[in-house]
C-alpha cells in the first residue's frame, strides 16, 4: 500500500473510533460535529486558495468563526437566556414569553466548547498563515474528532498538530510512555479527585445553618483538589492516549497550586484555553499595547468570557469577574505590588486561599448558595448543632488520608511530566500498579463524575 493511502487509511480508522466513541452519548450530536468540520473544512480551503486583502477570504473566515460561535451559543446559552429574558419579563409586567418555554429544553452536547474552538482555529491558522491547509476532509476530521481530548482538552490548535497528522511515528518506546503516562492520570482522577468530590459535594449540599467555617474551608479545598485532579487526570489520559497513537498533545497544567499570583496561575491553570483567549481574543482586542485602563478592560472582558465559557450561569460570570479583576491589579502594581517582598511559601499561600474563594462561586448552584458558603467561610450565618455533626463526618480518618495525599501531590511531589520526562522500567510498573488499584477501586466508588464534560 502507498505511503498516501496508508496515512489516510489510519486517519480514518482513528476518525471512526472517534465519531463512535462521542457517538456513544447520543448519536445525533455527531452530525452536529460532523457539520462543525466540514464548514471550517470547507471556510479553510476559501482562504487558502485566495490571497490576502481578497474579501472572499475574510468572508470565509466571518463564516467560520459565526457558526462556530453561533452553534456553541445556541446549545450553550439557550437557556441561561430564556430563564434570564423570561425573569426580566416578569418584573416588567409583561409576564413571560412562551415561545421561550422550547429554549429551556435544549441539551448541551459534551465536549461542544473544545471542538468548536479546535475547528475554529483551523480557519484562524490559515488565515494568519500559521498553519498549512488540511491535505483531505478526512485528515481534518481527524483533527477535530481525535477521541483522546475531544470532549475535556486540552484544545489542541491545528497549527501545532498539522505536521504531525501528516507524519507521525508509532513506535514502542511512544506506546509505553504513553501508556504510563495514561496510568497516572488515571489514578489522578480515580484515587484523589473522586473522593475529594464526595467530602465537597457533602459541605457544599449542606442546608443553612449546617456549615461552620472549619468545614466550609476543608469543603472547598476539598473541590479544589477535586477539579485540579479531574480535570488535570483528564488531560494527562488524553495525552498519554495522543502519545499512543503517535501524537504529542501540548501539556495542560503546570502545578498551578503553586502559583505565587493570580497572573501566574493562570500560566499554569488550563494552559490551552489561557492560551487560545490570549491569541484570539485577548492580543486582538489590543492587548497591553494601548495603556493601563484599556488592558484592565481587556483583561476583565477575556475573564468573563472565560467564565461564560464554562457554563452558562452568573456564578461563572462572577468566578471570572474574580480573576478579572486580580489580574488587572496585579498587572497595575507590577513590581511593586503589596506581597511582592513576601517569602515565596505565604505568596503561594495568599494566592490559593485567593483561589479557593472564587472556586466558591464556581462550584456552587446558584448565587445564593455562592453567597451563603462565603459567609461560612468567615464565620458568617446562622449556627445550629448540626454544623458539628457535619464536622465529624467530614473530618473522618479516610477524608484526612485523601486531603493529605492531594496535598503531597500538589505541594510537594514533582509534577506527572516531570516525574515521567524519563521512562524507567520502575516508573511503568508503578504506573501499572496505579492502574490495578485505580480500577478497583472505579468498581467500589459509586461516585465517578468528569467535571469537564460538562463544558
Amino acid at each position: 500500500m502507498p505511503l498516501r493511502d496508508a496515512e489516510r487509511g489510519r486517519h480514518l480508522v482513528l476518525t471512526l473510533v472517534s465519531y463512535i466513541f462521542y457517538g456513544w452519548w447520543s448519536p445525533w450530536f455527531t452530525l452536529l460535529m460532523l457539520g462543525s468540520t466540514a464548514v471550517d473544512y470547507v471556510c479553510g480551503g476559501v482562504i487558502a486558495r485566495n490571497g490576502a486583502g481578497d474579501g472572499m477570504r475574510r468572508a470565509a473566515l466571518w463564516t467560520s468563526v459565526v457558526a462556530n460561535l453561533g452553534a456553541l451559543a445556541f446549545f450553550k446559552y439557550a437557556v441561561f437566556f430564556a430563564e434570564n429574558a423570561n425573569a426580566l419579563l416578569w418584573f416588567g409586567g409583561l409576564g413571560g414569553w412562551e415561545m421561550l418555554a422550547f429554549l429551556t429544553q435544549v441539551v448541551l452536547p459534551v465536549g461542544i466548547s473544545f471542538y468548536t474552538f479546535q475547528s475554529m482555529s483551523y480557519s484562524i491558522d490559515l488565515y494568519r498563515g500559521h498553519a498549512r491547509p488540511a491535505r483531505s476532509f478526512v485528515e481534518f476530521a481527524c483533527y477535530v474528532s481525535m477521541f483522546p481530548q475531544l470532549v475535556a482538552g486540552p484544545i489542541v490548535r491545528y497549527g501545532s498538530v498539522a505536521e504531525q497528522l501528516r507524519a507521525r511515528r508509532h513506535t514502542v518506546e511512544g506506546f509505553v510512555e504513553g501508556f504510563t503516562r495514561f496510568n497516572f492520570g488515571f489514578a489522578k482522577k480515580i484515587l484523589i479527585a473522586n473522593p475529594a468530590g464526595n467530602i465537597a459535594d457533602l459541605c457544599f449540599s449542606a442546608g443553612e445553618g449546617s456549615l461552620g467555617p472549619l468545614a466550609a474551608w476543608v469543603g472547598v479545598t476539598a473541590f479544589a483538589f477535586q477539579i485540579y485532579f479531574d480535570f488535570s487526570g483528564y488531560s494527562d489520559m488524553a495525552i498519554g492516549l495522543g502519545r499512543m497513537f503517535g501524537f504529542r498533545f501540548p501539556e495542560n497544567f503546570r502545578a498551578p497550586y503553586r502559583s505565587t499570583s493570580i497572573t501566574d496561575f493562570w500560566r499554569r491553570w488550563h494552559i490551552s484555553l489561557s492560551g487560545f483567549l490570549r491569541d484570539y481574543l485577548y492580543i486582538p482586542l489590543g492587548g497591553n499595547r494601548r495603556g493601563r485602563g484599556r488592558t484592565a478592560v481587556n483583561l476583565m472582558a477575556v475573564m468573563l468570557i472565560g467564565g461564560l465559557w464554562h457554563g452558562a450561569q452568573w456564578t461563572f460570570v462572577i468566578w471570572g469577574g474574580i480573576h478579572g479583576v486580580m489580574l488587572a491589579v496585579e498587572r497595575a502594581l507590577g513590581r511593586d505590588a503589596w506581597n511582592s517582598r513576601l517569602p515565596g511559601p505565604i505568596r503561594v499561600a495568599i494566592t490559593f486561599v485567593v483561589l479557593l474563594v472564587s472556586w466558591v462561586f464556581f462550584r456552587s448552584e446558584s448565587l445564593e448558595v455562592a453567597l451563603r458558603y462565603v459567609g461560612a467561610l468567615f464565620g458568617g450565618g446562622e449556627w445550629s448543632p448540626t454544623a458539628s455533626l457535619l464536622r465529624g463526618m467530614v473530618l473522618t480518618p479516610a477524608n484526612v488520608v485523601v486531603l493529605v495525599a492531594a496535598a503531597l501531590t500538589t505541594w510537594v511531589l514533582p509534577g506527572t511530566k516531570a516525574f515521567l520526562s524519563r521512562i524507567t522500567v520502575s516508573k511503568v510498573l508503578l504506573g501499572m500498579i496505579l492502574l490495578f488499584v485505580s480500577v478497583r477501586a472505579m468498581f467500589l466508588q459509586g461516585f465517578n463524575p468528569f467535571l469537564y464534560f460538562q463544558f
